[in-house]
């Protein structure tokens, strides 16, 4: 996968023109830039995006440094996507005629612990938007039972919004493989450590951190252990690939 041809929504205002309707938004930082180079199919699902937003200052950077098709003007987090559809769909909900139901966003992943911490603070955040939410069993790979469980629910549910959070590159996959199997009309965002930042059950990168660049740093110090790999390792790993585009 090479970061010069891909297609990047290239600022925050941007996201504003992203159509109503069944949709898939991913994210691309170093590290899921780094793990694409050697997997397939997740190569095949960023690529396939129908909007890829630039996760990472590094991102940027690279984009007008090997002068890529793309140049986005800033980062725009994960985080920004999902304040943005959130902030969007209550502003909808909240104009609805008379009889109208609330919209629906559902969140698939991570553990009941954290999805009933999301509901709670979105039941203050976004009071009109209906929650509704679906914990995958935790393992590394699905049954094909496990499977069909997670699409019935979520063609079920039918939600006006989609969130999956399970991950990269696992989250990814999955929507690719999946997406004909989903039944549903709206927009699909992978949005990974999002679905913690919401419940609390992480804390973000204050915003000073965030400003300079330097969130990757913020969580390498708060879970070198967990982190390390992705970080000491990962960012010379990203330089050696951008430099092999030029």
């Amino acid at each position: 996968m090479l970061l010069s041809t891909l297609n990047l929504i290239e600022s925050k205002e941007a996201l504003k023109d992203m159509p109503m309707g069944k949709i898939v938004i991913n994210t691309l930082n170093a590290h899921s830039y780094n793990m694409a180079q050697k997997d397939a199919i997740f190569t095949k699902a960023l690529v396939s995006s129908d909007y890829l937003i630039p996760d990472g200052g590094s991102i940027v950077k690279a984009c007008h440094f090997i002068k890529a098709s793309s140049r986005p003007k800033e980062r725009i987090a994960g985080w920004d996507l999902f304040v943005f559809e959130m902030h969007q769909n209550e502003s909808m909900s909240m104009a609805r005629k008379k009889g109208e139901k609330m919209r629906r966003v559902m969140f698939m992943g991570s553990s009941n612990q954290v999805l009933e911490k999301i509901k709670e603070n979105a039941a203050t955040d976004y009071p009109n938007l209906e929650i509704v939410t679906y914990s995958p069993p935790y393992k590394s790979d699905f049954s094909a039972d496990d499977n069909a469980a997670i699409i019935d629910a979520i063609n079920e549910a039918n939600p006006d919004l989609l969130w999956i959070g399970m991950t990269a590159p696992k989250q990814e996959k999955w929507t690719y493989q999946h997406w004909t199997d989903l039944k549903i009309n709206c927009h699909v965002g992978n949005i990974g450590a999002v679905f913690d930042f919401y419940a609390g059950t992480i804390q973000r990168a204050p915003l000073w951190w965030q400003n300079h660049s330097l969130e990757w740093l913020y969580r390498l110090l708060k879970e070198p252990k967990r982190m390390w790999k992705r970080y000491i390792i990962g960012n010379p790993l990203f330089i050696w690939h951008i430099i092999k585009e030029l």
